[in-house]
């Protein structure tokens, strides 16, 4: 999201470095890149193909990707869930990374103004036509990922706003983990006061000499469930490796729970 322009619209300020960031990101052993057709629009998936397309594919790199968000402007963002248009995306997607089938396609809203059915039906036919590998849903509740699966569609992951200092998705996390659903949190580092100066994170930094507060904010979450999947973004090669090293930081047990219960 964030290798775009300002407001996610348009290209990136600097190009090459959203080049190298993709690119040193599979060198350091990342696996999973999260995208959107939204973002530029069309320029995220455009980058990612450029740094990292061999020509077949992406490797042992999983590229998953969303669609049903339209676009007018920066930061302007309407969801649209008809399924022929859900399924331009995919297929515009499909030609915008060069392959025939998108490893992990999420719907990115449920959009109130179509019939839930037409939207989860449509992800059940990507499946079955072979356009996607899995399929998963953006900002949802409990309800909805169940409604999903009774639709038949097996809810491969969930993608909400979660942190340690906004934990609104509690609910959630839980029942994906218990269903063995991957869990992305978006916004994974922000952890809002509990990072300020003296406050919980801060604490628990003077204990990881040389870690930042968002190494242990990414620490936490990956502690929290293994279903956890972060994907914090980032528009330059520093702030990757700094994220990165976060995979590396190792929380006690009391400083687990006094981050929790801080939050």
């Amino acid at each position: 999201m964030r290798i775009t322009g300002d407001g996610i619209w348009g290209p990136p300020r600097d190009h090459d470095e959203a080049i190298r960031v993709l690119r040193r990101a599979v060198e350091l052993g990342v696996t999973f890149i999260d995208t959107a057709d939204s973002y530029g629009p069309e320029v995220s998936e455009d980058l990612i193909r450029e740094a990292l397309y061999d020509g077949r594919g992406y490797g042992d790199v999983v590229i998953a990707t969303k669609g049903g968000f339209t676009r007018s402007g920066p930061n302007q963002w309407a969801a649209v869930g008809r399924p022929e248009y859900l399924r331009q995306c995919i297929r515009m997607s499909l030609r915008r990374l060069g392959v025939e089938r998108i490893d992990l396609w999420q719907l990115h809203r449920i959009d109130p103004r179509t019939p839930r059915a037409d939207q989860f039906g449509v992800l059940r036919e990507f499946l079955d036509e072979g356009l996607a590998a899995q399929v998963g849903l953006s900002e949802v509740t409990v309800e909805d990922v169940k409604e999903a699966q009774a639709a038949g569609v097996p809810v491969a992951s969930v993608q909400n706003r979660y942190n340690l200092g906004d934990r609104r998705a509690e609910e959630l996390l839980d029942y994906c983990t218990d269903q063995g659903i991957a869990f992305i949190p978006w916004a994974p580092v922000d952890a809002g006061v509990l990072a300020r100066p003296g406050g919980p994170l801060d604490a628990v930094s003077r204990a990881h000499p040389g870690a930042t507060t968002g190494q242990l904010a990414l620490a936490w979450l990956l502690r929290r469930s293994p279903v956890m999947v972060p994907i914090p973004g980032t528009s330059s090669v520093a702030h990757l490796e700094e994220n990165w090293a976060a995979g590396r930081v190792e929380l006690t047990d009391d400083e687990y729970e006094a981050l929790t219960k801080a939050a």
